[in-house]
């Protein structure tokens, strides 16, 4: 007995050959089927939205809408996001954006808008929210939701996420990809198999064929330098990590080795976690021509330090790992990290943390084409940046901070500008 899901009008039917469905929906007539003999008991969801910034680009400009649209900086920058126009020419996120213009010259640009993203990310995530509570961002357009035991007017999760991408692409002009199964892994693994528009489901009794002859780098948490390690043991297909005794890999790996025998296995016991925090936050700027010179480069810290303890005391948190990030001008990238000793949520605190780092890199002979800075191991902000018996001026960098924030807040971000940063000490 298999169930077979209209994705256009949410019904649910049932097929008595498991292996066969019916080719239009009998209520609506839509083609749009998803059969599955595990789809009523699936509760687990990833949902990922398509492209999201290209789509939302192409969704204000339908002048767009088959054109090859890459949304990113300019000549220097890179690609944040492509439309799946652009994909066809070899266009992907990340790449230097002069390789993107090679592969597809006639592609559209479009400078980013986060203000405008983050908004409908936001309104996605509130559709989310109607049906269930146990909502999980991994970023501005991606989620894990839980919805077991969670049912409207009768109707199964597979039904409530259908209607769910539908009324997302009514009424604000997107698309969603789901991934349903019975937990985060498979799930996640299941919202790439059909995009755009797509619906995929992984059940209990498929899960195991359906990894055997996937690569490693299918496994959550598996990097390229993992992948690499495995390769170097004769490993390459995540069936054959169920031919290896759990106790062999955890020899072999550690704990990594634990973890990858059970997700060989298709098990994951990650829950959902709705109020998860982000694990990061960060900025970065690429600059108009490589540079070398050590105070330009700490002259460009400066705003990106402002810019990540703004987005930390908005959220609450504080750094407790201060990470600076450099590109060289043939994109090898560098990253070196600090512990600090009591986290900040200060501008102040985070520059002269990653000044330091910087002034190990900046040999005044390599040329770097860009410049961040990541605030990781994030705590609750509150007991940050406390005065100490030994500050000459209880909380004065709190409170100048505070001044400046508030004399932003009413004027604007413009209305007050730094000096520039001082030499740091030996």
């Amino acid at each position: 007995m298999s169930a077979v899901l209209c994705r256009d009008c949410a019904a649910l039917a049932t097929s008595a050959d498991p292996l066969a469905k019916p080719e239009r929906c009998a209520e609506c007539g839509s083609p749009r089927l998803v059969a599955h003999a595990e789809l009523t008991q699936l509760a687990i969801a990833h949902l990922d939205c398509d492209a999201f910034y290209a789509t939302v680009e192409k969704r204000d400009r339908p002048d767009l809408a088959e054109r090859p649209v890459i949304v990113g900086g300019g000549a220097r920058g890179v690609v944040l996001a492509c439309c799946y126009v652009a994909r066809l020419y070899g266009v992907r996120s990340a790449m230097p954006m002069f390789k993107a213009l090679a592969a597809c010259p006639d592609a559209v640009v479009i400078r980013p808008d986060m203000a405008k993203y983050r908004e409908i990310g936001r309104a996605v995530r509130a559709e989310m929210q109607r049906l269930t509570p146990l909502v999980e961002p991994l970023s501005i357009d991606e989620a894990f939701v839980d919805l077991t035991g969670t049912e409207v007017d009768g109707a199964a999760p597979a039904q409530l996420l259908a209607a769910l991408a539908r009324r997302v692409e009514a009424t604000l002009g997107i698309t969603l990809s789901i991934g349903l199964s019975y937990n985060k892994f498979l799930a996640k693994l299941a919202s790439d198999l059909d995009k755009p528009r797509g619906f995929a489901v992984i059940g209990r009794a498929e899960a195991v064929g359906f990894l055997a002859d996937k690569p490693v780098g299918w496994l959550w948490g598996v990097g390229g330098a993992t992948q690499r390690r495995l390769a170097a043991d004769g490993i390459a297909r995540i069936g054959q990590l169920r031919t290896l005794d759990p106790r062999e890999l955890a020899q072999r790996y550690g704990r990594l080795g634990l973890r990858l025998a059970q997700l060989a296995h298709g098990e994951d016991d990650r829950r959902i976690e709705p109020d998860g925090r982000a694990r990061s936050i960060s900025a970065e700027t690429t600059f108009a021509r490589d540079e070398a010179d050590e105070a330009v480069l700490a002259l460009a810290l400066r705003p990106l330090c402002e810019r990540v303890a703004e987005r930390l005391k908005h959220a609450g948190l504080a750094a407790g790992i201060v990470t600076l990030k450099l590109k060289t001008a043939d994109f090898r990238l560098r990253t070196r990290s600090r512990r600090l000793a009591d986290p900040t949520r200060l501008a102040a605190g985070l520059f002269r943390t990653v000044r330091h780092l910087l002034a190990g890199e900046a040999d005044g002979a390599t040329r770097f084409r860009l410049i961040g800075i990541g605030a990781d191991g994030l705590v609750d902000g509150a007991a940050a940046d406390l005065p100490t018996l030994f500050e000459r001026e209880d909380g004065r960098p709190r409170r100048l901070e505070e001044a400046i924030d508030e004399v932003r807040r009413r004027h604007g971000a413009a209305a007050l500008r730094l000096g520039d940063p001082p030499e740091i000490d030996g």
